[in-house]
């Protein structure tokens, strides 16, 4: 995600973040700070995640988030659909492995607009 040198890094949180580097939110961690963003795990169980800090909830980062990635599995994942849609990001992201009909369709009705896709992969070419 190209940006202007003297503008503020795009945001990403990592819904499901893992400290375990061979798990796909691990690897979109790194990959989105590799990319240039400025990156924030979230996992009610981590301190720290690579270095950064981790964050509970999405709810707790004190910045607007350009992107959120969701990597946990649809039946905790649908659980935070209402805390995404109150802190609003420009783009949602649903990971492989964190879909099911039912995540998609609420996501859709909180006017979130999911990009079923994978944000690493993504990442992985800027």
């Amino acid at each position: 995600m190209p940006q202007h040198p003297n503008s503020p890094k795009p945001t990403v949180a990592i819904l499901g973040a893992s400290a375990d580097q061979n798990k796909f939110s691990n690897k979109a961690i790194r990959a989105h700070v590799a990319a240039g963003y400025e990156v924030f795990p979230i996992n009610p169980k981590e301190e720290t995640i690579e270095g950064l800090k981790v964050y509970k909830s999405v709810l707790d980062i004190p910045v607007t988030l350009d992107r959120v990635s969701l990597y946990l599995p649809p039946q905790i994942g649908i659980k935070v659909l209402d805390d995404v849609k109150k802190k609003g990001c420009k783009e949602f992201w649903v990971n492989p492995g964190a879909e099911s009909p039912e995540l998609v369709e609420k996501a859709q009705q909180l006017g979130l607009a999911p990009i079923m896709a994978c944000s690493y992969s993504e990442a992985m070419t800027h």
